[in-house]
């Protein structure tokens, strides 16, 4: 996600702060650049005029060319002014006074309008609401039919109609009486899509917008079709009204330009990203870190919220224990590995870690998923009592674990030293956390009691 736009916009600080003085000259030279860079990544051109405009009117006041930094100083306004670019602030849903609240999900046919809907009916359900889904395309039978698998996967109840329901009003409305009589607090109205914009789809949904009153019309978009799905957003807003877009595929789009343009053009921000496949791959978007994962300072709250919501506290401060303790064993060790795959990606965790300073070589980082595979594999093939004594694993217990695995006996070394060096260096990070963590109040971020293979 935005991987060019982040590398141009390093290099140009990069030089910037190599100049021994801020001049007008080298100014312009560096926002050149960043305007170069901002359309290579599909911004729209009226958003890069804008941008460049507030950029340079904040970079040249006085304050920031008397400065001792200067070039850091200009590096904080680019990063102020794409907070604002982005929407300055996360933009989160609202709900309607008396339930169900409606959320009407709308857009061009393959965007992923349906995947999206049973996405965000997970993420209200985690969040403490009660979530039904109804699809109300009755011209594609198979995705009223995908709905209804994805509502399992997620768990969420869904409305079927019955067959004298034929028409999405009736649909909609006998959804949202259902809702009512059992107790569901928010109703998602997943409705049909077409290849193009049309009147009859319009229509369609200003009937469904008339009737139901939704308090929220979200529109869903595919990020990787960029500028079209920036000017899709922004005809759907002249003609229904949206409140706000869900970005998709946006693991896949390495440019950005639908999510640094849409706000700008559209005037609504952007609620959520679809980051994946999967039913959890749906993230809120905070235009502030995304900002700073664009400038390489990463997005540490996002992860910390990730690890939160998926790593066990209770497990998490067991192993930090044994971890103090010289307890840490194989088996720990794989279980560790196991906590880190449910966060997704290694490669999309180290997106998330700064890029700067000590840590500006994980970008280089060559991440290979099916090593973590193998590392889980070799464990396995490994007795009980060989996982929590790893010294007795002699020359011969190295060729049975290798030939159990489907690996090799250097395999098998290789991670007995990967061990044993996680073991001294996570040992290390808890003390100096611990000791940090006196000093700032004994805050704990839960989930990093041992992160192995780093």
């Amino acid at each position: 996600m935005f991987d060019n736009l982040s590398d141009k916009l390093q290099r140009v600080f990069k030089n910037l702060r190599g100049e021994g003085k801020l001049t007008t000259a080298n100014m312009d030279e560096a926002l050149r650049e960043i305007r170069v860079a901002l359309l290579e990544a599909d911004v729209h051109f009226k958003v890069v005029k804008q941008f460049i405009e507030q950029v340079k009117e904040k970079a040249m006041g006085e304050e920031v060319l008397t400065a001792l930094s200067p070039g850091q100083q200009v590096v904080k306004i680019v990063r102020d002014e794409l907070t604002k670019m982005l929407g300055g602030h996360q933009s989160r849903l609202r709900f309607a006074n008396e339930p169900p609240t409606v959320i009407l999900i709308v857009g061009l046919q393959g965007s992923g309008k349906t995947t999206s809907a049973a996405k965000l009916a997970r993420v209200l359900g985690k969040e403490g609401s009660k979530p039904e889904l109804v699809s109300v395309d009755v011209y594609r039978p198979a995705a009223r039919h995908q709905l209804s698998i994805l509502a399992k996967t997620v768990g969420a109840p869904i409305y079927e109609g019955t067959p004298e329901e034929t028409k999405p009003l009736e649909l909609a409305r006998s959804a949202r009486r259902d809702a009512m009589q059992t107790g569901r607090d928010v109703l998602l109205v997943d409705t049909a899509g077409r290849q193009h914009i049309d009147e009859q789809l319009m229509g369609e949904l200003r009937e469904l917008k008339d009737a139901l009153h939704p308090t929220e019309i979200l529109f869903v978009a595919d990020a990787m079709t960029g500028q079209d799905a920036v000017r899709s957003a922004d005809e759907f807003h002249k003609q229904l009204g949206i409140t706000g877009v869900i970005l998709t595929k946006m693991d896949g789009d390495a440019r950005g330009g639908a999510a640094l343009s849409i706000r700008t053009i559209t005037g609504q921000p952007l609620k959520y990203v679809g980051v994946g496949e999967k039913p959890d791959a749906l993230e809120a978007f905070y235009p502030d870190r995304v900002a700073s994962r664009i400038l390489g300072m990463g997005d540490v709250l996002s992860l910390i919220d990730k690890v939160q919501e998926t790593i066990d506290q209770k497990t998490a401060e067991q192993m930090q224990e044994k971890l103090l303790g010289d307890d840490f064993t194989l088996e720990d060790f794989r279980e560790q590995i196991k906590q880190i795959r449910k966060l997704g990606s290694l490669g999309g965790l180290l997106d998330m870690m700064p890029q700067i300073g000590p840590l500006k070589e994980l970008k280089n980082a060559k991440i290979d998923e099916s090593e973590v595979g193998r590392v889980v594999a070799i464990i396995d093939s490994m007795t009980p009592y060989e996982r929590r004594n790893h010294m007795i694993i002699n020359g011969s217990r190295r060729r049975r674990i290798a030939k159990g695995s489907g690996t090799s006996v250097q395999d098998v070394n290789n991670l007995l030293k990967q061990y044993g060096q996680a073991r001294k260096m996570m040992k290390s990070f808890v003390g100096q956390a611990g000791l940090l963590s006196k000093k700032m109040g004994k805050m704990k971020i839960p989930g990093f009691g041992g992160l192995p293979g780093f």
